[in-house]
């Protein structure tokens, strides 16, 4: 005899570009009613899917499935590894980058990712910790945190608001120098911004940590030196080409865990969010501790 499983699937309704409003129709028509019931839950305010999620990984649920872009993954996230549970994350991409999408090659297509959720193909990838706050994509300090904290006050969403900002801001912005420990060595650096990536993106194929893996156990810290702006679509291009650690600008270093010493901005971009943290963080890889319906046999 055998039994459906149980989903639950999380709509973020303000999400990104407005896909999650079709997301009703399209589980009623794509997903396998033969092998799984499901329920679903709006979210009704700021992180409310972490509660959500939480709750939900004690009522007997095999998987929950976010609809959002990364900040609402992030939250889904968040309330499962706290909650120490192994129920599968699933996530049916609605938000404007969609950085862990696209680099697991979930589709992007609300129909598609259902269909992916038809497989039920489970794999364990790792999360990171950064203080009391678990992310799964990609964290950054410095211009990469300013751009996310000032694209919460623009009306232009997707990657036109995200350009607009840095436009505005990068002539005027002063790189800091930073006090990071990596794995118990003591670096100094000038830099523009600082990434802590898992992924390899922060979304839109914005690809800043082209070797990033999602289960190797490491932290992929990547450091980016003051730019000039005539060196600006040079950078560009090798970001959409995957190219970006070939820059002169950048350094690359893996690692299990990282610690600040003097973030004076006092912002981090968590997964496309502004989160004011303080000026000390400590950053560390859980590793393969969240399970993930992703596609079978592609590089994590």
């Amino acid at each position: 005899m055998s039994f459906k499983k149980k989903l639950l699937v999380i709509i973020n309704p303000i999400s990104g570009v407005g896909k999650q409003r079709t997301i009703e129709k399209v589980l009623e028509s794509h997903l396998d009613h033969s092998a799984y019931d499901y329920d679903i839950s709006y979210t009704e305010y700021a992180h409310h899917s972490k509660e959500i999620a939480q709750e939900a990984c004690f009522k007997g649920y095999d998987a929950i499935i976010a609809v959002g872009g990364d900040g609402s993954i992030n939250d889904v996230v968040s309330g499962i590894v706290e909650a120490k549970s192994d129920v599968a994350l699933g996530v049916i991409p609605c938000g404007s980058g969609n950085g862990l999408a696209r680099h697991l090659q979930i589709p992007l297509a609300p129909k598609k990712a259902v269909e992916l959720i038809n497989t039920f193909n489970v794999e364990k990838i790792d999360t990171i910790s950064i203080n009391d706050r678990v992310y799964v994509s990609i964290a950054g300090i410095g211009f990469d945190a300013l751009v996310a904290n000032e694209f919460n006050l623009v009306k232009t969403r997707g990657l036109q608001g995200y350009t607009e900002v840095i436009v505005k801001e990068y002539p005027f912005y002063a790189p800091q120098t930073y006090r990071i420990t990596v794995d118990g060595k003591e670096i100094e650096c000038k830099a523009l911004f600082i990434s802590f990536a898992n992924s390899n993106q922060f979304g839109f194929n914005a690809v800043v940590a082209p070797t990033a893996s999602l289960s190797d156990g490491l932290i992929d810290v990547c450091i980016v030196d003051p730019i000039p702006l005539v060196h600006l679509p040079i950078i560009a291009q090798l970001v959409y080409t995957r190219h970006f650690d070939l820059s002169q600008h950048v350094e690359i270093i893996k690692a299990k865990n990282v610690e600040v010493h003097n973030n004076d901005y006092g912002w981090v971009n968590i997964d496309g969010e502004a989160v004011k943290m303080g000026n000390n963080l400590k950053i560390s890889v859980n590793s393969k501790n969240l399970n993930i319906i992703c596609p079978h046999g592609k590089k994590k």
